[in-house]
């Protein structure tokens, strides 16, 4: 009698068929759901690349798929496109800079002229150091020749930078194959021929010793920079390794590796070492130990991390620190030996400034109810090249809303509902090992909208984190919302958090109460609250 009554409540089919007279399209998993129109999906790739692929998708297929749209909304309107491009790149609001060096390349390989011209001249502000211009070149040899505009770009790009930062990009990446690359500066010199005036002495003479490294001929003062890591290069001495770094601010990638296991050096580069160098490196800090309990070394990291001025002004991405975070917590490397005792001060510290690195939130003042996907698929593959799951990120995510909206609660869910006790006064790391312990299921991203009609809930707008790969349910889920309406009288909203870069949603674009955002971009939980306050 239950089934009978199931079927007579709900349309025939459940989501392996399009909802009758919709316009929708089958997922990687044979469920039916809304495609995002190209633009959309060009938003989701800029931030979340394709990196690692999906359960249901390879890395190959998502990838071709997602260069096919981006191509097409290039085509379509490559101003806006180049526009969008520099817009994600200088906000910040991606944790990997590759997915939009890839979509300014295939910009600057477009059939149009005029598009071309504004995606080479957007390149120094996408390509803002030597190792994204590097990237760069590698991606658009492969998709179009030399020609005269590219040069002049390249060139552009080496005459316009100041010296001094020019000097330093020369050292941390100049060397063929360095971090992947199959570029290295020498090689874009010798293609773009930058003519540099005949005044600029020191910059012609930074160009000679890149092309010709073992020239033998003397630098000139505006160089005194270049001469001392040349001088580092050769130096076994400890003290005098820390007299070069601290008297010209050398970075770490000029330092021999046999001096990098000494705490004295570690100390001399912290000094002067930006942010998202000094994520990367804490866990060898800790490991020289350098960052002791209670030492100034570990004070000053503290103070850095909690410095939000200090992240917003270098880019640093939350999914960086959640990714340091997770790393430096665990106390062994993804990769290699190297393990360490984690400072509980550092892991503090990384906790608080995840919530800082995002934009500043204004709660809504709403009853908001989150739902988590933890199904099977979204513990497979990676969020844009870090170590964490989609559904861990999730949970991460998650605890943004949470800080911001008193009035929030949390459900997880497969093809049922999953237990989950997660609060606003929960650990971050704590709250993602949460989510990762809980067990797999089937995909029905129905389940939140359901079990708040099951239950009565008051819910004003439904978060839901998921990879939009649903299949498993009777119901649809645009049909649990508009049930969930129809019933509450509430004219509850949807946003849709996409954590992998598909070109699906849940969310019918039709319907102004729904939304769908990328997950992960630093923008996110602002555009969220914005929506369900009503103000978008």
């Amino acid at each position: 009698m239950k089934n009978i009554l199931h079927m007579l409540r709900w349309p025939l089919g459940g989501q392996r068929r399009p909802l009758p007279g919709e316009a929708m399209v089958e997922n990687h998993a044979s469920g039916y759901v809304y495609a995002l129109d190209d633009w959309a999906r060009l938003d989701r790739f800029l931030v979340l690349g394709s990196e690692g692929g999906t359960y249901y998708a390879s890395e190959v297929k998502l990838a071709r798929e997602n260069a096919q749209a981006v191509a097409r909304v290039i085509a379509a309107d490559g101003a806006r496109a180049v526009a969008r491009i520099v817009e994600i790149s200088v906000a910040g609001r991606a944790p990997k800079h590759d997915p939009a060096l890839f979509a300014l390349a295939l910009a600057a390989s477009a059939e149009a002229q005029q598009t071309r011209a504004l995606a080479l001249a957007a390149l120094p502000r996408v390509a803002r150091t030597g190792s994204q211009l590097q990237r760069f070149a590698e991606y658009v040899q492969g998709l179009r020749g030399w020609g005269r505009g590219l040069r002049r770009a390249i060139a552009r790009w080496y005459l316009d930078q100041p010296l001094a930062d020019l000097e330093l990009q020369a050292m941390k990446y100049r060397a063929r194959g360095e971090k992947g690359h199959r570029w290295s500066h020498r090689d874009l010199l010798r293609l773009a021929h930058p003519l540099a005036p005949a005044e600029d002495v020191a910059r012609r003479a930074l160009f000679d010793r890149i092309a010709r490294p073992d020239g033998g001929f003397e630098l000139p003062v505006e160089l005194a920079r270049t001469a001392a890591a040349e001088r580092l290069a050769k130096t076994t001495r400890v003290g005098e390794a820390v007299q070069l770094i601290v008297e010209h601010r050398l970075p770490r990638e000029v330092v021999p590796t046999a001096l990098l296991n000494e705490v004295d050096v570690w100390m001399a580069l912290l000094a002067d070492m930006p942010m998202t160098a000094m994520l990367r490196s804490l866990a060898k800090m800790t490991a020289v130990g350098l960052l002791k309990p209670g030492s100034e070394s570990e004070r000053l990291v503290v103070e850095r991390l909690a410095n939000v001025e200090r992240l917003r002004r270098a880019r640093v991405h939350p999914l960086q620190v959640l990714t340091a975070l997770a790393v430096y917590r665990s106390g062994r490397g993804v990769r290699g030996s190297l393990t360490w005792l984690p400072s509980p001060t550092v892991v503090d510290a990384l906790d608080s400034a995840f919530y800082d690195a995002f934009a500043t939130v204004e709660p809504a003042g709403k009853r908001v109810l989150i739902g988590l996907d933890v199904s099977g698929s979204m513990g497979w593959g990676q969020v844009a090249g870090s170590p964490l799951s989609p559904r861990e990120a999730a949970a991460a995510m998650a605890l943004v809303t949470l800080s911001s909206e008193p009035a929030t609660s949390v459900v997880a869910f497969t093809d049922r509902l999953v237990p989950l006790a997660l609060s606003a006064r929960q650990r971050l790391d704590d709250a993602v090992a949460m989510t990762a312990d809980l067990p797999f299921g089937a995909t029905d991203v129905a389940q939140p909208m359901l079990y708040a009609l099951e239950h009565g809930l008051k819910v004003d707008a439904f978060v839901v984190y998921t990879d939009n790969e649903t299949w498993a349910g009777a119901v649809h889920p645009v049909e649990a919302l508009r049930r969930y309406r129809q019933v509450t009288g509430i004219a509850a909203k949807l946003i849709v958090v996409g954590l992998t870069s598909t070109g699906f949603t849940i969310a019918d674009p039709n319907d102004a109460g729904m939304l769908d955002v990328v997950g992960f971009d630093a923008a996110a939980p602002q555009l969220i609250s914005r929506f369900i306050a009503g103000d978008i």
